[in-house]
């Protein structure tokens, strides 16, 4: 098994140019006995059991282990490098990588905390679905630049039992009449929870006259009149939230958790795997499926970064180009472990690597990718910064 992945590495190594075959070698050969400290989003089981099996993967493959430093929030990273810059720590830096993206991948790129460009000097950078998935080259409307390196593909799906709901609402002006009418039967997260932020994106899609201007930088002089349809959609429903709005979910498993004990009628994820996965997990019943809405969803890359004064830049890009091993990748998007989409382009696979794709029973509850609809682009960033804030003042609760 690791000749193959031997033998897998060096065909992805000699296909570079001989100057980045040498660069590549250079990277390994200082890598080889480090520890990668990966700081991610600790609250999902299935996640950080994946990110132990990479590190699994680096420690037999390249001799560099990788510690997950599990966070309740990214921004907590970025804070850290922040502070380390501020106290003049420009090397040796705690946070090797970082699970990104969005306002945070903003933030450290225009503060220049950032190492890189990296992305497209690693070596399987060619497999990477740019031409189809343009979304792994910009995050957030921003152009990443080679400061950051996908590792998942993303779309907001809603979950719902069909045993108890045959036909689900499918049009945002329907999700709001269902709520209305079924009191204490939804509920999102509570922004800023990245996912309670995804469905105020969803909210503004639908109810803003000229949506094409979430992806231009906030106005302030025109802001309040855009959002204001957004904001009479969220009144009318909130009273008919679960716990009448006055509570929300923490995040995603809490929202997963109420779906489960069929306390709410529906979940949502940025997974559409995470329905089928928790259906083979056992913690939901196989009547589950998944709808989006109509004329798309939400839909973006997640991506890994790493600072500029990262102790171990050399073993995070080792992970970072693990992570677009099609192993890696086919392991990823299997039901039973994650479900994430992948980010590569299937057809420039060898037959071998294609074939762990095509082997792959994505589940009863995951929508085939043609079903998926459209993915609609991230809003700006300035966007969301701005409305959660005005989401804490409106309806924010403590908790």
């Amino acid at each position: 098994m690791l000749r193959r992945h031997f033998l897998l590495a060096s065909a992805a190594l000699f296909a570079l140019p001989a100057h980045a075959q040498t660069a590549w070698e250079t990277v390994l050969a200082e890598a080889k006995g480090q520890t990668v400290y990966w700081h991610a989003w600790g609250g999902d089981p299935k996640i950080n059991d994946f990110i132990a099996w990479v590190g699994e993967q680096a420690q037999a493959r390249h001799g560099v282990a990788v510690a997950h430093v599990k966070l309740a929030s990214t921004a907590d990273a970025v804070t850290q490098v922040l502070a380390e810059r501020d106290a003049g720590i420009t090397t040796g830096g705690a946070v090797d990588l970082i699970w990104i993206n969005g306002e945070n991948f903003a933030a450290m790129k225009d503060a220049g905390l950032l190492f890189g460009p990296f992305a497209t000097g690693l070596p399987n950078w060619g497999l990477v679905d740019v031409a189809g998935k343009p979304a792994v080259v910009t995050d957030f409307t921003l152009p990443t630049d080679g400061y950051e390196s996908p590792w998942a593909m993303a779309q907001l799906v809603f979950e719902y039992d069909a045993a108890r709901l045959p036909q689900p609402p499918q049009t945002l002006a329907a999700l709001k009449d269902w709520i209305i009418a079924n009191p204490g039967r939804f509920t999102y997260p509570q922004p800023p929870d990245y996912l309670g932020t995804t469905f105020l994106k969803q909210v503004a899609y639908g109810t803003l006259a000229d949506p094409s201007v979430l992806q231009m930088p906030v106005d302030d002089a025109s802001y309040a009149a855009k959002v204001a349809p957004m904001w009479a959609w969220l009144d009318q429903i909130t009273p008919a939230l679960w716990r009448a709005g006055k509570a929300y979910p923490q995040n995603e498993p809490a929202l997963g958790q109420l779906l489960a004990d069929a306390e709410v009628d529906f979940g949502f994820a940025f997974n559409p795997g995470r329905a089928s996965a928790e259906i083979a997990a056992g913690h939901l019943p196989d009547t589950m499926r998944t709808f989006t809405l109509e004329g798309g969803t939400i839909g973006n890359a997640s991506f890994v970064a790493i600072p500029f004064n990262a102790a171990h830049q050399a073993g995070a890009q080792v992970v970072a180009n693990l992570l677009l091993d099609p192993e890696v990748q086919a392991r990823a998007q299997d039901p039973n472990v994650l479900g994430f989409q992948t980010v590569l382009n299937l057809s420039s696979l060898d037959t071998s690597s294609r074939a762990r794709f095509d082997a792959l029973d994505l589940g009863v509850a995951t929508l085939a990718p043609a079903d998926l609809g459209p993915a609609l682009l991230e809003p700006h960033a300035s966007w969301m910064v701005r409305i959660a804030q005005d989401w804490i003042e409106r309806y924010g609760v403590a908790q």
